[in-house]
């Protein structure tokens, strides 16, 4: 049952509209004025605030205020209830941060409409889609059900590739971004030495390719496949209506973009200042980490080498050096980690 903070100072309005509401079958809690209002929703947590405008002491654009400087309660979904249906009012709330606004007198219907499509975008943005192809159309048809344009197809054409394959190049003008349904794509660039150095690897759930797109400029490393892959191919006029719609579909889709960038930022931050022996390791470490437990790594040297910015040479000699210290075993191309505390060692103190 979802719980609704009404916060009203008129007793005749505030006993009506939760009448209203516990009809509906919501649990809701009241409160006299804006002072006790915070408070409740500080201890409470209701999942919807209803909060009357004109209130003594703390009026409702104060306990918006509050509330939003407040990470526990910042994004609790806040409906304003006002006698005044002035475009100014209205302004100065939705700059504050509000969701909604209901004018007096509403009828019952009024109500239960703005309180159902407020609390239906709360769980559209609290959703965990899965990272597949599935997963990603699942949520632009979601989208569309609130301010998404009917336009944006969620029918993308789905390319394979086969190990090695070239997706696109240095220079080239993006067309599309791309997702990963299935297998892991690298990009690259040839350093000074005329060397290959890998910016980034991209596996199942990941998107790449898109900040050309946002930039609005060409392509600034090269693509290509480390295995074979499914890859979507999303129009970039499709990419930027969902980067650039309303709110909360831009900061959902978002959170679903980025969800590399952390990791990015430490590994090229990794290149610059640890040794090879650490960066190795580190590679390692991740490529551990995102295989399921006890799976080995299979990776080429060149590829490998790529990840940690070095030549080949240097991190067969590094492998063997892991060997030897019996963090690792080698088979192959196949990785085994032996000792993952002697590898998070590695990383921490070479």
């Amino acid at each position: 049952m979802k719980k609704i903070l009404l916060i009203e100072d008129n007793n005749e309005m505030r006993e009506n509209t939760s009448e209203i509401l516990s009809l509906a079958n919501y649990a809701v809690l009241t409160a006299e004025n804006g002072k006790v209002g915070v408070d409740m929703a500080k201890k409470d947590k209701p999942d919807l605030i209803i909060c009357d405008i004109m209130m003594p002491d703390l009026d409702g654009y104060g306990v918006l205020h509050i509330l939003s400087k407040d990470p526990e309660t910042a994004g609790i979904p806040f409906i304003f209830l006002t006698a005044k249906a002035e475009k100014s009012d209205m302004r100065k709330g939705m700059n504050l941060g509000a969701d909604d606004y209901l004018t007096k007198p509403f009828d019952d219907i009024e109500l239960l409409n703005a309180v159902e499509t407020r609390l239906k975008r709360l769980e559209f943005f609290k959703k965990n889609y899965t990272r597949d192809l599935s997963g990603l159309i699942t949520f632009i048809n979601e989208a569309k059900e609130f301010s998404l344009p009917d336009k944006i197809s969620s029918d993308y054409k789905v390319r394979t590739y086969k190990r090695k394959d070239s997706i696109y190049h240095d220079g080239d003008t993006p067309n599309f971004v791309y997702f990963i349904n299935k297998g892991k794509v690298k990009t690259w660039r040839i350093n000074l030495d005329g060397k290959e150095f890998i910016t980034g690897t991209y596996e199942k759930g990941d998107f790449f390719g898109h900040l050309p797109v946002l930039e609005g400029g060409t392509y600034n490393d090269s693509a290509a496949t480390m295995e074979e892959c499914e890859l979507a191919l999303m129009p970039q006029n499709d990419f930027l209506s969902l980067v650039y719609s309303e709110h909360e579909i831009s900061a959902r889709f978002i959170k679903m973009l980025a969800n590399n960038i952390n990791e990015n930022e430490k590994k090229l931050l990794g290149l610059a200042y640890n040794s090879v022996r650490a960066r190795t390791a580190n590679v390692l470490l991740n490529l551990y980490k995102k295989g399921k437990d006890g799976e080995s790594i299979r990776t080429s040297r060149e590829d490998l080498a790529g990840m940690v910015g070095t030549s080949t040479e240097s991190v067969i000699r590094t492998l063997s050096d892991f060997k030897s210290e019996k963090i690792i075993d080698i088979d192959g191309r196949e990785i085994i980690v032996n000792n993952l505390p002697g590898l998070e060692k590695a990383v921490k103190f070479s």
